[in-house]
């Protein structure tokens, strides 16, 4: 037993541990980082795993990442995600099932900007939840369709997780958010299928009597332009090397600023401490988590545990499709447990270089990863917009259970198609002009 504790993989086993025992994520990393270079690797000085931790977000693109943070905040106060709505229901409120069709197209909708799937979840459980109970659909039904639709948030830019993995892959960030697009409208339309069937099995009633006029959905269009114009500017702004990614971020937060304060009016003085206080809280556990992980990241490079795991994949099998297939299950399983953020900052750095060994594009392994860590926070029995989801509208874990398989499986449907087909993974930078790097080392 004593060898074991000594052993250079139990700081693993201690990480998975303080976990179960739901020690905050950051903390979890922290510790069992210190455990490994205050008892088994005493030969580095622990000023140097300080270092390391203080170092880990010394870096310009993370400015990125509080930007977004605030243009998420900003559209909630600004009036902006109001009007976002007003254009789902327009949409979609026909279709059956009505208001949970609009939940869903909200989250695409939103996701471009929100860009987390909690705060989406937790968005959607007081505004369109509580409506959607009074016009008659179950609450665990509710919770389910919410929660499934948050998974869609972070995959569309401009998510952090995108972000997050640009600067972790050393890819561009601009072209991950590009690659984001497709498989959050693939998510969105199985969504709205699997909310279809069901509601035309027990019978849920469209909000709207009939299919809404051209000349309804102009109007409409007309009065949510600025704010479905935002991601647009973003995107187009990196792309055409106008600014950076961090700059982008502090463009758009001006940009909703603007729109809040002289287009819908709705911003007021008073919002901006919450506004600020947002960001940094929101901002700070991020970024914790991130130099935790750094840490972390540092134990496993003395260990040479990536190079590990690369060349035990590789002996595994020689078929990229079978690797892909076997990461999946692996991620799958263990997103049920971890924090989407913290589960890609740990698994990033050692599952690209295994995949690109194999030749898989990491802009492609970028999509399969996120979708897949989206789908695992919605999975139980830990799923965080499970979690974020239940708790703010009451609904009983095993009610919640019953009602989410059937979004769970709808979007493993998309995961499969993204893995196996490179094409409408990227197709989106394609068009573009990316192209593919299929001999990647990292």
């Amino acid at each position: 037993m004593f060898s074991f504790v000594l052993h250079p993989l139990f700081p693993i086993a201690l990480l998975f541990i303080l976990f179960f025992l739901n020690v905050p994520i950051a903390l979890a990393l922290i510790g069992s980082s210190l455990y490994y270079f205050t008892f088994i690797n005493t030969a580095i000085p622990i000023r140097m795993v300080i270092q390391q931790f203080v170092t880990a977000i010394e870096s310009f693109p993370y400015l990125a990442v509080p930007f977004f943070i605030m243009l998420g905040s900003v559209m909630n106060y600004s009036g902006i995600s109001e009007k976002l709505m007003d254009m789902a229901e327009v949409l979609a409120g026909h279709l059956k099932g009505g208001l949970a069709q609009v939940n869903c197209l909200l989250s695409a909708l939103m996701g471009g900007i929100s860009g987390s799937a909690n705060a989406d979840a937790a968005m959607e459980s007081k505004i369109l939840v509580p409506q959607m109970l009074r016009k008659g659909f179950p609450l665990d039904f509710s919770a389910a369709v919410t929660a499934a639709s948050s998974a869609v948030s972070p995959v569309i830019p401009p998510g952090n997780n995108l972000i997050l993995y640009a600067l972790i892959a050393n890819i561009s960030v601009g072209d991950m958010f590009l690659a984001g697009y497709t498989p959050g409208i693939l998510m969105t339309l199985a969504l709205m299928v699997t909310t279809y069937i069901i509601s035309s099995k027990r019978g849920y009633a469209p909000t709207r009597d009939h299919w809404p006029t051209p000349r309804q959905i102009g109007s409409q269009f007309v009065v949510s332009l600025w704010a479905l114009v935002i991601p647009f500017v973003i995107i187009l702004g990196m792309r055409m090397g106008v600014c950076t990614p961090t700059e982008a971020g502090g463009v758009a937060v001006l940009f909703a600023l603007a729109v809040g304060l002289l287009v819908y009016k709705k911003l007021r003085w008073h919002h901006v401490p919450l506004i600020l206080k947002e960001t940094v809280t929101s901002t700070g556990s991020v970024m914790l988590i991130i130099a935790s992980a750094k840490v972390f990241g540092y134990y496993m490079n003395c260990e040479r545990i990536p190079q590990i795991v690369t060349q035990a994949l590789i002996a595994m099998t020689g078929s990229k499709y079978v690797l892909l297939f076997v990461i999946n299950l692996m991620l799958l399983f263990i997103c049920m447990f971890i924090e989407g953020g913290a589960a890609l900052v740990i698994l990033a750095p050692l599952l690209v270089p295994a995949v690109c060994s194999f030749g898989v594009d990491p802009l492609h392994f970028g999509v399969i990863l996120i979708v897949n860590i989206m789908i695992g926070g919605l999975t139980p029995p830990f799923g965080s917009m499970m979690f974020t989801v239940c708790s703010i509208v009451g609904c009983k874990f095993q009610d919640f259970v019953k009602e989410v398989w059937p979004f769970i499986l709808a979007l493993l449907v998309i995961l499969v198609m993204v893995t196996m087909s490179e094409n409408v993974a990227l197709a989106i930078p394609k068009l573009f002009g990316y192209i593919p790097n299929h001999h990647f080392f990292g």
